[in-house]
């Protein structure tokens, strides 16, 4: 079953039936692909039962996090199985390790890593690491340059990251050497070790999407290795304009009606740039508007403490001929 962004199931909470242990035969693993301006952000779910409070509270943390809609609706599976692993111990069971690994595809900005290390609390809360932290890798860090130094590096990244989440972003890079090179070393090193310690070990690889498809292309065995796979788009103008609003909060700065109404039209604009960056174009734009309100508050003889929080229209205001800040890759 594949929830798409088209059906009227996927902003109630609907669920595949089967989400962990994909059977690696499956031609197809699990995905979700959603719009997250359709999903519903309350997370306030509330299983009945003596652990349903610290899940309770796991997704509330996820749930306070804009758009991300698939995350959240992975999030309640996640959870909703680990009540009933509690209530399958309890009634003395068979209780069966999951494979929960995944691939998170998606442009830059669309909180790929956000949502990685918000999953590692979340299923430290739900007991299903013992820690729930975030090791996060790149080609450098397992690749070596030498015969046996790959493997022994990969072995290294896999002991930091037991108890909680090994995140590889660009995980592609792992294949772009060729047959000869120590990537796909990596690659089967790293593939045996999430399975000997699938317990207390999730692995993310993550990247866009078209390069993440070539790359599990060239190893058919990665697929059923990770049997959820999450798509992330692009955030809408709304969602934009909510993560701009929270940034400039958590620094303590507050914005006339003229600068929000300037700051969405100007989002409105960025999201039309084919190099658009999602939430990382949003935080340059708060990061330019900080500096030009920095160059009028130096003007005055004695700002006072409104002054200094205050974000006026001019501030927001991208000036005639002048260039957009250069986008980033952010996940």
């Amino acid at each position: 079953m594949r929830h798409d962004s088209r059906s009227r199931l996927y902003g109630q909470g609907q669920s595949p039936e089967r989400l962990a242990g994909w059977p690696e035969s499956s031609p197809e693993p699990m995905r979700f692909s959603f719009a997250p301006s359709a999903f519903n952000d309350d997370l306030a779910w509330s299983p009945s039962g003596a652990v349903a409070s610290p899940l309770t509270r796991a997704l509330a943390q996820l749930g306070d996090l804009v758009g991300m809609a698939p995350v959240k609706a992975v999030a309640r599976e996640i959870c909703a199985e680990a009540i009933v692993r509690q209530h399958r111990q309890n009634a003395k069971l068979c209780v069966n390790a999951s494979a929960r690994h995944m691939i998170f595809t998606g442009r830059p900005g669309t909180g790929k890593t956000t949502a990685a290390r918000a999953f590692g609390k979340m299923l430290a809360h739900c007991g299903l690491l013992s820690k729930g932290h975030l090791v996060e890798l790149e080609r450098a860090d397992l690749v070596g340059e030498y015969i046996g130094q790959t493997a022994q590096k990969t072995r290294a990244q896999v002991e930091r990251a037991t108890g909680g989440i090994l995140f590889i972003d660009e995980a592609y890079a792992l294949a772009r050497g060729g047959e000869r090179d120590f990537g796909r070393e990596a690659i089967d090193t790293l593939v045996k070790h999430m399975e000997d310690r699938r317990e207390d070990l999730l692995v993310i690889l993550a990247g866009y999407p078209r390069e993440m498809s070539y790359f599990l292309s060239l190893n058919p065995g990665l697929h059923s290795r990770f049997p959820i796979h999450i798509e992330f788009p692009d955030f809408s103008e709304r969602e934009l304009l909510q993560i701009g609003e929270r940034m400039f909060l958590e620094r303590d700065y507050q914005l006339t009606e003229e600068a929000r109404r300037i700051l969405r039209q100007r989002l409105r604009k960025e999201r039309e740039d084919p190099h658009f960056g999602n939430a990382r174009s949003v935080r340059n734009l708060v990061e330019e508007s900080i500096r030009r309100q920095s160059m009028r508050i130096v003007e005055m003889q004695e700002p006072t403490r409104t002054d200094l929080m205050l974000l006026q229209g001019a501030d927001l205001r991208q000036e005639s001929g002048a260039s957009s800040p250069p986008h980033m890759a952010w996940s």
